[in-house]
């Protein structure tokens, strides 16, 4: 299980700092003790400070969950960094946010913090507590309370400024330092002579510990923050069990139990109480976040019960899992046995490696103007997948720009994965590293490539660790020269489609969740224009090429229509010119996207209808032609079929069709296909290409269940 370590020590990283300051806070030593424990116990642990950073790291850390999918834990130690109600802090925040926590929420925070609040609730309850009274400020009247007092401030905690005097006049020299520090009102309750116990809670309903007796030796019975802290010159020991009778043991812990319930509290708890000279227990006030450090008496009264540290913080993690799912704590390695979702369960523990590999195959620069960097890629993929068993067809591979490889069923009447590897990104762009953001995913073709790589080999993983890759029909084909609209991969691209019964195209989906079912196609043309070089004289019968050029590529954009699904764009303009002349030669890059191969041919004949015959001379070349992929039936049908599959698993799914091209369109017609069955992608393409990490999860797990339902 992820355990997310939440706790206060720096206390400094808020936007201002006002109010009361929390002087709480965890040693390092115990914080390193509770980490390394939780490790040893087989979770994977990482600390937190509570402060204005904490949701973008524990989203970083602990990502969306899928259906099916148990969220990590957050072990909450955090004191809060100032404020009257600073224990609710962070569990308010872990509230809204959707992360589940091991104790008590905000309201049993406050309850427990504000000790008249809860002293009223406990005498409302039938609890013994002793006599109190409320010095609102520092004019107070006298209490008419019987000394000696113990005096504290109202809201205090860990025995912050807790005092006994023995008359007006000491109370009055105590109170007024409580009012001018803690700037709240102060607590005065009837001192109970006698020995003091504490009573550690864990579990929902509670159960007690065995007492933890304070033997505070020869020295005053109050246990005060320099005795908690060590700098009080004296040690006070734990004796536990405390030497009680039965009944007293017994009543006592009942009285910490339904403190507990009064309070509402959750997990786990300390209740402090005094017994007093003649025998009567006294609840003096519960702790709603017991301290897990070595000294603690909680800590004792869980090693006197049998639970040993590793057993406490695990018995902890346990209590919240039950409470928020009604079910145990899944045991370390668990996600390997589990029957019925054992694919789910091993891509959930995977799911950090998910994102390590889509590091890794990011530091692998593959563009598509590097045929050497291409093939390392395409090497590295080889050994990676002749590792699941898959095995090289040689008829459908060309090193330079296209590998394939099956299972040893073949994928005859399977399923064909095709992915590109290559990054469309210039040369004059910087590669793009790889970087995690609380949300996403960034670096380069991490969306287009990458990340559809990654998904591709956990799904391969996930089928292989339940031995259901064996029996398989599956077929997976690369390519690398996406960034030259496939020409030389298009024919094997084609002739494997042929084979199988249907293809994935794992190319980026939309942060919509959308799949393609069907995409236009696209032309790209070179129109090349020359004239008789001119002067800067102005022009005389006829404008000079740019301004030639320029007013007939605004009458061919407006071919565009929305209605007919037709798009014509200029992407690129190049001029040529010799010193002190104008340009006198263009070229021009002119894509136009169609529905239908006939529709294209009626453009680009009203294309060369706009450029005319008269000069100066032109040329329009057709460079490639990106096939449209058709709205099948087939398509539909296959399109079902997964989102059957997403229902199930609760994952967003719905299907489009695209203005892009897509290698679908060269799957031919009786071959299912669909498009864009990869991950969630922002701004594709570009620098600033990036992935959503829940999407990247949730589609390795629908890929993986697609997959899977179609053993042979």
């Amino acid at each position: 299980m992820k355990v997310a370590v939440i706790y206060n020590r720096e206390s400094m990283k808020v936007i201002n700092l006002i109010g009361a300051l929390n002087p709480e806070k965890y040693r390092v030593e115990a914080i390193k003790r509770i980490t390394k424990t939780l490790k040893a116990s087989g979770h994977q642990v990482k600390i937190f400070e509570g402060d204005k950073h904490l949701i973008e790291r524990l989203e970083e850390f602990m990502p969306a969950v899928v259906k099916g999918e148990r969220p990590g834990m957050a072990l909450n130690l955090a004191y809060g960094i100032q404020g009257f109600a600073r224990y609710t802090h962070v569990p308010g925040i872990l509230e809204m946010v959707g992360i589940p926590y091991v104790g008590s929420g905000p309201l049993a925070h406050s309850l427990s913090l504000d000790k008249v609040v809860a002293k009223m609730l406990f005498k409302q309850n039938g609890l013994p507590t002793p006599d109190f009274k409320v010095l609102e400020t520092p004019a107070f009247e006298a209490p008419d309370l019987s000394y000696p007092l113990i005096v504290k401030p109202k809201s205090g905690a860990d025995s912050f400024g807790l005092m006994v005097v023995n008359d007006e006049k000491e109370l009055r020299e105590a109170a007024r330092p409580l009012f001018d520090k803690y700037t709240e009102p102060v607590l005065a309750e009837c001192y109970i002579e006698g020995r003091e116990i504490n009573i550690g809670l864990i579990g929902n309903p509670p159960e007690a510990f065995p007492p933890v007796e304070l033997d505070f030796g020869d020295g005053s019975h109050v246990y005060t923050n320099d005795d908690k802290g060590g700098r009080s010159g004296r040690t006070v020991h734990y004796i536990c069990p405390a030497k009680l009778d039965q009944e007293t043991t017994k009543k006592a812990q009942e009285i910490a139990c339904k403190a507990f319930t009064t309070l509402q509290c959750s997990d786990c708890a300390r209740v402090d109480m005094r017994i007093g000279e003649d025998g009567s227990l006294y609840l003096l006030e519960l702790n709603s976040l017991p301290s897990l450090g070595y000294r603690g008496s909680f800590v004792v009264g869980a090693e006197n019960a049998g639970l040993d540290f590793a057993a406490l913080l695990n018995r902890l993690l346990d209590s919240a899992s039950r409470r928020y799912f009604g079910v145990p704590m899944l045991p370390p390695q668990a996600a390997r046995t589990r029957k019925g979702d054992g694919m789910l369960a091993f891509l959930t523990a995977n799911r950090d490696k998910l994102e390590h590999l889509v590091e890794e195959l990011i530091s692998h620069s593959a563009r598509t103007s590097d045929p050497i960097g291409t093939r390392k890629l395409v090497k590295h993929l080889d050994k990676r997948y002749q590792g699941f068993g898959l095995l090289p067809v040689k008829d459908l591979t060309d090193k330079h720009v296209i590998s394939t490889w099956e299972t040893p069923e073949g994928m005859k009447g399977g399923t064909l994965i095709v992915v590109q590897v290559d990054s469309l990104l210039g040369g004059e762009i910087p590669y793009q590293a790889f970087r995690r953001t609380p949300e996403w995913l960034h670096g380069e073709a991490v969306g287009e490539s990458r990340a559809p790589l990654a998904m591709l080999e956990y799904a391969l993983r996930a089928l292989r660790t339940q031995k259901k890759l064996r029996g398989q029909r599956i077929g997976i084909l690369v390519y690398a020269d996406e960034g030259r609209d496939c020409r030389y991969s298009r024919k094997s691209i084609e002739l494997a489609a042929r084979i199988a019964r249907r293809v994935i195209v794992l190319r980026s989906g939309s942060v919509g969740g959308n799949i393609v079912v069907g995409s236009r196609g696209l032309r790209k043309f070179q129109l090349l224009v020359e004239d008789v070089p001119r002067d800067f004289r102005p022009a005389t019968k006829s404008p000079d090429v740019l301004r030639w050029i320029n007013n007939r590529m605004e009458a061919m954009m407006q071919l565009s229509s929305r209605k007919d699904r037709i798009g014509v764009f200029v992407t690129d303009i190049r001029a040529k010119h010799f010193p002190t002349m104008l340009p006198h030669h263009v070229q021009i890059t002119l894509l136009v996207s169609y529905p239908k191969p006939a529709i294209a041919e009626q453009v680009e004949e009203k294309i060369r209808d706009i450029l005319g015959k008269t000069n100066p001379k032109w040329q329009l070349n057709l460079i490639s032609d990106r096939p449209a992929m058709p709205v099948r039936n087939a398509n539909r049908a296959f399109f079902e079929d997964v989102k059957k599959v997403a229902i199930e698993l609760d994952i967003p799914l719905s299907h489009e069709t695209s203005a892009m091209p897509s290698v679908a369109g060269l799957v031919p017609e009786g071959v299912a296909v669909i498009c864009g069955l990869s991950p969630a992608v922002d701004r594709p393409n570009t620098p600033h290409e990036a992935v959503q990490r829940i999407s990247l999860f949730q589609r390795t797990i629908l890929l993986t269940e697609v997959l899977q339902r179609e053993v042979v």
